[in-house]
């Protein structure tokens, strides 16, 4: 019998995890929302009992599940005791991001009571902290629209058959909107000469050649670059051997549009070769 590739969806209320369950059904996830924690080795004799019929199946699971999320522990390492290849992923966002999905939707927060919204989002985060602890990937949502959403979650999926047991995404992002919650590794690239100080470049983005050539052609890009490809060098196989199956990289530039995209970008060029899935992501870039 095939392995059972079991996907849970968990997170933060109005951070995206329907849309979430609804990609996964459309890549042939057999999907179940709200089912108790406790319930889900039950689904395991399902899965014996197809034959092979059923090889992937997605869980949404979140607070609505009260004290059932005290099981999480002991089910999930039942699962993968079972022969279950487990991942879960948490989606979270923004406060304010979360307050204005909610006001514009008009629902009522699974947590919410008498102090509001907020207050019902900090519960919420408590309450969640054992799945987001044990979460393989944590995806924060915020400046996703749903189609970007939608485009990133397929793109964590469907890793191709031949690729490594580890997935590299490499994030641009600006510092002046934060950084992305969900990095394992930073690099600061604001002390390269800035493109937007140049009267031709300036509404241009780092995917124009000439932004490209002046950010790569700039005193110590070439040096940072290796300095940082030495290290990911050293360290990626490392990860993969402690078992991460996922690996995010962020470079940051003040605003996100000029340096940072280009070294994401030249990063994925300097990295094809290692056989790791490689994907990039330009967060700030259109803002």
């Amino acid at each position: 019998m095939s392995e059972l590739r079991a996907i849970v969806v968990t997170g933060l209320s109005g951070s995206g995890k329907s849309t979430a369950l609804d990609v996964l059904e459309d890549l042939g996830f057999y999907c179940i929302d709200n089912l108790p924690v406790a319930l889900l080795p039950r689904f395991v004799e399902l899965w014996r009992a197809s034959d092979g019929q059923l090889s992937r199946a997605a869980f949404g699971v979140d607070v609505r599940a009260g004290h059932f999320l005290d099981d999480v522990p002991r089910v999930f390492h039942e699962l993968r005791a079972a022969g279950v290849a487990l991942e879960v992923l948490y989606l979270e966002a923004s406060d304010d991001v979360l307050v204005r999905r909610f006001s514009e939707t008009r629902r009522r927060h699974p947590a919410e009571d008498a102090s509001g919204i907020a207050g019902a989002i900090g519960r919420e985060r408590a309450l969640l902290q054992t799945l987001r602890e044990r979460a393989d990937r944590i995806l924060d949502t915020s400046a996703f629209t749903v189609h970007q959403l939608r485009d990133r979650l397929r793109e964590l999926i469907e890793a191709p058959a031949d690729a490594t047991g580890l997935t590299v995404s490499l994030v641009s992002f600006g510092y002046k909107y934060g950084l992305p919650v969900d990095l394992d590794l930073a690099f600061d690239c604001r002390f390269l000469p800035n493109p937007f100080f140049v009267e031709s470049l300036r509404s241009c983005t780092g995917t124009d050649p000439s932004v490209a050539e002046f950010v790569l052609g700039s005193d110590g890009t070439e040096e940072f670059l290796e300095h940082v490809l030495a290290l990911l060098r050293f360290a990626l196989p490392r990860y993969q051997r402690e078992g991460k199956a996922y690996l995010t990289i962020g470079i940051g530039c003040t605003g996100g549009r000029h340096r940072s995209v280009v070294l994401a970008e030249a990063l994925r060029a300097r990295l094809a070769d290692t056989g790791y899935r490689i994907m990039v992501r330009h967060r700030d870039m259109d803002r």
